[in-house]
């Protein structure tokens, strides 16, 4: 693949001047369509239909495409009189190149707790409930941290350490322990310096966690947004205002590395905590020296004031979005790490001081910080879900958010589940590792094994895993009952010579009916949630009330409660460890399989289109790479050559698409049309996001743009229309297409045609005549001013038919059928 030169491209425009004379006369215009890709990404030669193609700008992450032959189209405008320079820009590097970024897969809680934060109900954002409701998600973000510091403390002191290394039967047969064994009689025997060494695997997990952030925070949260000039050709109304068009909201720069050094410090401070506990109790046992009691006290004030200090940063590190954040740190917040790791050098000399006569035995204390973890928890969602209420009372017109705008506070939620799921996975199968197959906690056991709570907490993921399956099943039934009805009036949307055949009939209305669970997910998510809250509580209610893992604590009971306890808890002991070994093995098949590392990148292309806000942990945001990218690109080509340009996105890239043209100053982007095929930006993230995607800010970005189309199907499970209603005549919506393009088999179509669903909107003749349509817009004059009320988001209606297609694009129609005539005949 070959590079252009740049340099030709920049010659003077009619606004420039030149050293010898005045400006020369302005070249013919030209015009641009860009093309943005969807999940999952494409080569720039799919994209342009060529397998000849320059870089044009960017790199190998991420960069602007075009033909060979198009290369130098600013050169000669003239043969392009009528048809726009293509340009394609692929990004799918950005989450989806090489083999490291398979390790992100162990960082899903951290992308759950940040989605939280970005799905806050669209209030007014002077409402006082916006700051707590994005404390309270920071403050979530915090203890997951904090719980995976104190997961990998349980493996490597509690289980490692103190238990196996304080037992003979354990520590028999395993050489690599052999020199920490109190039998040995070694420097390394003594609990507290066994204790200091194991302190060193938990802080490398914290430091390639904080490596890891810098890492991907230099190369994705450094692109600043280009300079806007001032625009008036439209003033925006404050209701249609959307934080995404701030100049700081895809700068997070300076907020990452504030909230990198707070949750550093948590972490390191979780270590120290663990070592503290085991050392008090050391120097509280009969005949304890004196002096070592003393200055542990006084270690634990340092520890606390440090993690006082660590709230209070997090609590002050909000976002700033109207300009880029280039504030340089505090000096204590630049300090708080290397303080924490002072600390806990200090806590580690004392922890391994000689102690003459000191064991271990049972396990380490403040095993029973997960429980309060837990606890605490369970407390910041129900806070978090009583802001979310208020928030969403003070929403105007939100009547299309899931969950009612409670879908911050459900994910929150499920973001410290897969939490618990994963740090009480590893510590289960690790400790049935250590013990030789016996089960930990039993009387035969060698070792008391992990926390009573991580065996409650397994114990009731059958339960749920249950709750799902019914779930999974009403969805099927769905699916059938809305097929057959759908099925009724598939033969319809065709030409009549095409002879109905009743197995394709039925996968048509198959696909549909399967596509319009996209619509139902909300209901999964909030009975997942609902039953995890519940099935939570009582797990710990039952690991405090009864101090044993459940198969132990129903001894006394019934014989049917008690083989039901054992099992659920040996199930689920094996489910949790299940989840951790399927996330190791998909990345390491990703590191070695492209095609697996790809399909493990479609999954970040959701998860992390967002800033990271609340955890900077999170797999990075590849939108604060994009969004720029786009940006810069559109700004500086309509600035050099006056022209204006059709920005063309699919899928994810439509949400790219619209991002980047909020960016714009008013001035460029009322040169720009959008045409978006498959976008999730009202289905998904209309009614997820709605506060940054809500019906206000969509109508906003049409009526400051020079036109935009949104072309969908009802066999799309992802893309959706608009539901924009314009007054002025223009449509938005283009749709429901007909899919598949023709029924049965015609001297046309010889071969039956493919439900495409989400993917090859270009082959519909819809796509081009719409594109051509907007193209033929394109020209050298601005357009003119729109009215300020002629769009509202009250639903669409059907171009032809005048019926709303707010309908439901998985049915059509109240009945579930879809509209009779409304995707077929005006498309092929």
């Amino acid at each position: 693949m070959e590079t252009a030169d740049p340099t030709p491209h920049a010659r003077p425009t009619d606004r420039e001047s030149t050293a010898d004379g005045p400006p020369p006369a302005a070249p013919p215009y030209l015009s641009l369509e860009l093309l943005v890709h969807g999940v999952g990404g494409t080569t720039a030669q799919e994209m342009l239909g060529d397998p000849r193609v320059q870089l044009i700008t960017g790199d190998d992450t991420a960069a602007c495409y075009r033909r060979t032959d198009d290369a130098d189209a600013e050169q000669r405008p003239g043969d392009y009189r009528g048809e726009p320079v293509r340009e394609a820009y692929c990004w799918s590097n950005l989450t989806s190149g090489n083999g490291a970024r398979a390790l992100w897969l162990l960082l899903v809680p951290f992308m759950v707790a940040n989605l939280a934060h970005w799905m806050r109900p669209a209030a007014p954002s002077e409402h006082p409930a916006q700051r707590l409701y994005d404390l309270l998600v920071r403050i979530l973000a915090l203890t997951l941290t904090v719980l995976l510091a104190a997961a990998a403390c349980e493996v490597a002191l509690d289980l490692t350490a103190w238990q196996c290394a304080g037992t003979t039967v354990c520590a028999a047969g395993k050489s690599w322990m052999g020199f920490l064994s109190p039998d040995n009689s070694g420097w390394w025997s003594a609990p507290g310096r066994r204790l200091a060494l194991a302190s060193m695997v938990p802080l490398l997990v914290i430091g390639f966690l904080w490596w890891l952030s810098r890492r991907t925070w230099s190369a994705y949260e450094s692109a600043s947004p280009p300079p806007r000039r001032p625009g008036t050709s439209r003033d925006t109304p404050v209701a249609e205002r959307t934080p995404l068009s701030l100049d700081g909201f895809w700068y997070g720069r300076r907020l990452v590395a504030r909230l990198r050094a707070a949750h550093t410090t948590a972490g390191v401070l979780t270590i120290a905590a663990v070592l503290r506990a085991a050392g008090a109790q050391a120097d509280g046992q009969a005949g304890g020296d004196t002096a070592l009691a003393v200055t542990g006290r006084a270690l634990t004030a340092l520890v606390i004031v440090l993690a006082a200090a660590t709230v209070v940063v997090v609590w002050r590190t909000a976002r700033s979005e109207a300009v880029p954040d280039d504030e340089s740190d505090h000096l204590v917040v630049r300090a708080l790490p290397f303080a924490s790791l002072g600390a806990l050098a200090l806590i580690v000399v004392h922890t391994g001081w000689a102690r003459p006569g000191s064991h271990s035995h049972g396990a380490l204390p403040g095993a029973a910080a997960f429980g309060g973890i837990a606890v605490f928890q369970g407390l910041l969602v129900l806070a978090l879900a009583l802001t979310a209420w208020v928030l969403q009372r003070a929403a105007r017109d939100d009547t299309r958010s899931a969950l009612r705008g409670m879908g911050g506070p459900a994910v929150a939620l499920l973001a410290c589940a897969v939490g618990g799921v994963l740090s009480g996975g590893v510590a289960q199968r690790f400790a049935d590792w250590l013990d030789g197959g016996a089960t930990p906690g039993q009387d035969h056991a060698p070792i008391p094994g992990p926390p009573v709570l991580l065996s409650w907490q397994a114990s009731v993921i059958p339960v749920l895993l249950v709750v799902v399956a019914i779930v999974t099943v009403f969805a099927a039934v769905r699916v059938v009952i809305v097929g057959g009805r759908v099925a009724k009036d598939v033969p319809g949307l065709y030409d009549p010579r095409e002879h109905p055949d009743e197995r394709r009939t039925k996968r048509i209305a198959g696909t549909i009916a399967g596509a319009g669970l996209t619509d139902s997910a909300p209901v999964l998510v909030a009975v997942i949630a609902a039953v995890t809250l519940v099935l939570g509580a009582g797990a710990v209610a039952g690991a405090w009330l009864s101090d044993r893992a459940p198969g132990r604590a129903t001894e006394g009971a019934p014989p049917v409660v008690h083989a039901a306890a054992e099992t659920a808890e040996s199930l689920g002991s094996w489910l949790m460890s299940a989840g951790v070994i399927l996330l190791i093995t998909m990345g390491r098949r990703a590191y070695r399989d492209h095609s697996a590392r790809r399909t493990i990148g479609i999954l970040w292309d959701v998860g992390t289109f967002w800033p990271r806000a609340a955890h900077p942990f999170a797999p990075p945001c590849y939108a604060e790479r994009a969004v720029p990218d786009l940006t810069w690109r559109m700004a500086t080509w309509t600035e050099r050559f006056d022209g204006r340009l059709v920005l063309s996105g699919h899928s994810q890239g439509s949400v790219l698409a619209a991002a980047a043209v909020w960016q714009l100053d008013l001035v460029t982007r009322s040169r720009v049309a959008l045409l978006t095929y498959g976008s999730p930006l009202e289905r998904l993230y209309g009614r997820w996001f709605p506060a940054f995607f809500g019906p206000p800010a969509l109508t906003g970005l049409h009526r400051q743009m020079d036109d935009w189309r949104n072309l969908w199907r009802f066999t799309d499970p992802i893309g959706g229309p608009i539901r924009l209603t314009c007054d002025d005549g223009r449509r938005i919506d283009e749709g429901p297409l007909r899919d598949p393009l023709a029924f049965g088999r015609t001297l046309q179509n010889p071969l039956p045609a493919q439900i495409l669903g989400h993917g090859d909107y270009q082959a519909d003749p819809v796509f081009g005549r719409v594109r051509a349509e907007l193209i033929a817009r394109l020209g050298p004059d601005l357009p003119g001013q729109r009215p300020a009320d002629d769009c509202t988001g009250r639903g669409g209606t059907d171009d032809r038919t005048g019926r709303h297609a707010a309908e439901d694009p998985a049915a059509g129609s109240a009945d579930g059928r879809p509209a009779q005539g409304s995707s077929g005949r005006s498309s092929g």
